[in-house]
């Protein structure tokens, strides 16, 4: 099946702390069915110093964010919304934003 998805995308953050913040995919994991968003769901962890380690101490990153609870983001109009497929004459997929006023 295709990815709704991908790495690069634009999405909204729906639910949880981040409610209503944006950012773009850095990684999915569709095993887990969770997805990394750049500056979205920071943690903080505190690292021990070890030979080849490039910071120690206590540093802030990003945490995996189930991919139920974002939204694409369409970048031709800046609006949220879910993703589906279409193909079109020439047979080609593409991926469509199905918004409310989409008929």
């Amino acid at each position: 099946m295709a990815q709704r998805i991908r790495r690069g995308d634009q999405v909204k953050v729906i639910a949880g702390k981040d409610r209503g913040k944006q950012g773009e995919v850095s990684r999915v994991d569709r095993k887990k069915n969770v997805v990394l968003v750049e500056g979205i769901n920071m943690v903080t962890r505190h690292v021990k110093q070890r030979p080849g380690m490039a910071q120690a101490g206590i540093i802030h990153q990003e945490a995996p964010i189930p991919i139920s609870n974002i939204a694409y983001v369409d970048p031709e109009t800046g609006k949220s919304g879910r993703v589906g497929f279409r193909i079109l004459e020439d047979g080609t997929k593409v991926r469509v934003v199905r918004n409310s006023s989409e008929s």
